[in-house]
């Protein structure tokens, strides 16, 4: 079943907690699918009322704040065994390569790394456990979440969500559109054939025989 297809089934407050959930889990390291769901849950938000776009928006931001910080936290604690582990447990995410791409981001930008590597599907599993284990700064990498985090998970939100609500009203709009002009089509066919039916009787009609001159 499509993911959107599939939130439309539950109710709102479990839309807004598996955002969050899923968001704050992804960013502490694991493997989800973070984005689609946002993307899917403020999609879903424009087509229906019960879905509150700004709680939406909250619960993401929230996520990927908590989740982050959660990461940074388990990274400083665990080190480089920490990588090597989830080496062995997500090789496709967490393979050296992977690691080492992550890593020059951050020696090479670091707080900076961490703001944008929320925009990054590949960084946004590595930024909190990453920095952590590279000791950045908390304050630093603090700064560069909490507003990686609104800018990225509100961000995307109030566009998808305004992206959803102007399709939604150009379909509309597009709909009504159709509808009229297949009204004019089918009355302008109507006349045409109308307007044709009556020549062909009028072609039909025998010619009036003059009448004979009396002699």
């Amino acid at each position: 079943m499509h993911v959107q297809e599939w939130l439309e089934t539950v109710p709102a407050v479990a839309v807004y907690a598996l955002v969050g959930i899923v968001i704050g889990l992804e960013s502490l390291g694991i493997p989800l699918p973070g984005e689609i769901i946002l993307v899917s849950s403020a999609l879903l938000a424009s087509q229906h009322g019960d879905i509150d776009p700004v709680v939406l928006g909250a619960c993401a931001t929230a996520g990927a704040i908590i989740g982050d910080s959660i990461g940074y936290a388990i990274g400083r604690k665990g080190g480089r065994p920490l990588l090597a582990w989830l080496g062995g447990k997500f090789p496709r995410h967490f393979s050296e390569a992977h690691i080492a791409t992550a890593e020059r981001s951050f020696q090479k930008w670091g707080m900076w790394a961490v703001f944008f590597g929320r925009f990054v599907a590949l960084l946004r599993i590595f930024a909190g456990p990453l920095a952590g284990v590279l000791r950045m700064p908390y304050w630093k990498f603090l700064t560069a979440n909490v507003l990686g985090g609104i800018l990225w998970a509100g961000g995307t939100t109030a566009v998808i969500y305004y992206v959803g609500i102007v399709a939604e009203s150009w379909l509309k709009r597009f709909s009504w559109l159709g509808l009229v002009a297949a009204a004019l089509i089918g009355v302008t066919s109507m006349l045409v054939l109308k307007r044709k039916a009556r020549q062909t009787a009028s072609a039909a009609e025998p010619t009036p025989t003059p009448a004979p001159v009396g002699d």
